[in-house]
């Protein structure tokens, strides 16, 4: 519980391995605990919000709490604001670390629309990161050296693809696809796939 608390509340260690965040700054003397965060979308191109935490507190039996309300002030942010928890529940041998979130898009209709894809990958985000915190926890597998692996494979797949139409023949072409997409990753890489989770935004995740 100790690892897991410090690397997921310490504002230096959460953006190592939360795809969500590039950089979190607390804002000093705030209380309650505020921060601003950035997030890279594009090379060059930052998204600014900020953060206030609503509360922590320990349960019976070990189980703690973290809850949290976001936004952005950024009109190019489709969120405009939100809430969500982060639950850490010990079991026998571990923890299971659990996240809940809602939040409210902007651009009226159109943000609506852009939620149907900005969603799904918004949730494929959060299970990819949490699987890149448990190989760091459980395995040792650092957080950027995660990110590499992950890029690693990436090409790996892609270039499968790329080579299978050299051969002429349409089949294996759909044959490598396939693997591409449906091969189980390597072990030491982050998959949201071994995270649990349930459709829409309402977690827990």
């Amino acid at each position: 519980m100790e690892r897991i608390w410090a690397a997921t509340q310490d504002h230096r260690q959460h953006p190592r391995w939360d795809a969500r965040f590039g950089r979190i700054d607390p804002v000093p003397g705030s209380e309650p605990a505020a921060f601003t965060y950035a997030t890279a979308v594009l090379p060059g191109v930052e998204i600014a919000g900020y953060g206030v935490h609503s509360g922590e507190r320990q349960r019976d039996g070990g189980e703690a709490v973290s809850s949290l309300r976001f936004g952005s002030a950024d009109r190019r942010s489709p969120i405009r604001e939100g809430a969500g928890y982060w639950r850490y529940v010990p079991v026998a041998g571990g923890v299971r670390f659990l996240t809940g979130y809602a939040y409210r898009t902007r651009w009226g209709r159109a943000g609506r629309l852009v939620d149907l894809a900005f969603g799904p990958v918004f949730g494929w985000a959060t299970a990819w990161s949490f699987d890149r915190l448990r190989l760091w926890l459980e395995h040792g597998v650092t957080p950027e050296r995660a990110r590499r692996n992950a890029v690693v494979e990436c090409l790996l797949r892609a270039a499968l693809v790329a080579a299978a139409p050299a051969a002429g023949r349409p089949l294996l072409v759909l044959v490598a696809a396939g693997l591409a997409i449906g091969f189980p990753p390597y072990r030491k890489t982050p998959a949201a796939r071994r995270c649990r989770r349930r459709p829409g935004k309402d977690g827990p995740r």
